[in-house]
């Protein structure tokens, strides 16, 4: 998988869900198809998508039902991520990644591994992949950063492709940049440092933005792969204000408040989240109206 393969826009997909907690596929079927005009690539089942709370079947059932949607015209990037290393290398045996370009898969959380033991959970996993896997790191949910260093030494690893850096560091980002090969995928997981990220070397981002925004936000980030970073950073602005909304009580509970509003699906979520407070759902509503 080269650099050009992640390139641009990844939209991590929410999942829709109705008022009894089931998954809403005519919802599902409105967001995608909303989605695939503005991305470059579909990020499914990961944790933008409550993975946390879907079961391995709705997991499988959702890829199927993408699959038909999207017939193709899309890369398709599937979650599987968790911190109990045995169990995602028998999920993998068992899994068939027919129309899967790659993997992304969340550093192992609560454990708080060592380095050591963060290296060799994704060796073990990239071994056992048949597709590219992507690291993320994402050290507000997992309790643990994937240190640069530690990106560095995975990035000479076989089938590891690229990583979803999240940690809000751009120095360690600067790092990783520097001393990965150019055929290492440098991605951002932070919809508003997305410019700067590019700035140093990252292919795009995988946005929460994107599920409400696909063509504003896929905009951003292509005036930015251009070289373009004043324009780029122009259509960042557009976003300051709403951003922070998205993550005050949780994440997908603000990005699904923003899409109920649109008309695009509920707001519902899974316990053990919950749906956006009235306050915030007015925060949203004002933010909104003035974009």
């Amino acid at each position: 998988m080269g650099t050009n393969a992640l390139r641009g826009t990844g939209v991590a997909l929410i999942t829709p869900f109705k008022d009894d907690g089931s998954i809403d596929y005519n919802a599902y079927q409105k967001l995608v198809e909303n989605c695939i005009q503005g991305v470059d690539y579909l990020l499914v089942n990961g944790t933008t998508s409550e993975s946390a709370t879907t079961t391995k079947e709705e997991k499988l059932e959702v890829l199927s039902f993408i699959h038909s949607i999207n017939k193709g015209r899309k890369r398709i990037v599937f979650g599987i991520g968790g911190n109990n290393t045995q169990e995602l290398l028998s999920f993998i045996s068992k899994m068939n990644f027919e129309g899967i370009d790659s993997v992304l898969s969340v550093s192992p959380y609560y454990n708080k591994p060592s380095q050591e033991g963060i290296f060799q959970h994704y060796k073990m996993l990239a071994e056992a992949c048949p597709v590219p896997v992507i690291l993320y790191n994402v050290p507000g949910r997992t309790a643990s950063n994937i240190a640069a260093k530690t990106t560095i030494r995975l990035s000479s690893v076989p089938n590891i492709a690229g990583i979803k850096e999240a940690s809000g560091n751009i120095e360690q980002a600067l790092e990783i940049a520097k001393y990965v090969s150019p055929e290492f995928n440098l991605i951002s997981g932070d919809d508003l440092i997305t410019v700067p990220m590019i700035s140093i070397g990252a292919q795009g981002v995988m946005s929460v933005l994107a599920n409400a925004f696909p063509g504003k936000f896929s905009q951003m980030v292509q005036l930015a792969l251009d070289n373009k970073f004043k324009e780029a950073s122009e259509v960042a602005k557009y976003f300051v204000d709403l951003n922070p909304l998205l993550y005050e009580e949780g994440n997908p509970v603000g990005i699904k408040q923003v899409l109920e509003i649109q008309g695009v699906c509920t707001s519902n979520v899974r316990m053990p989240l919950s749906k956006a407070s009235t306050d915030l759902r007015k925060k949203i509503e004002a933010v909104l109206k003035m974009m």
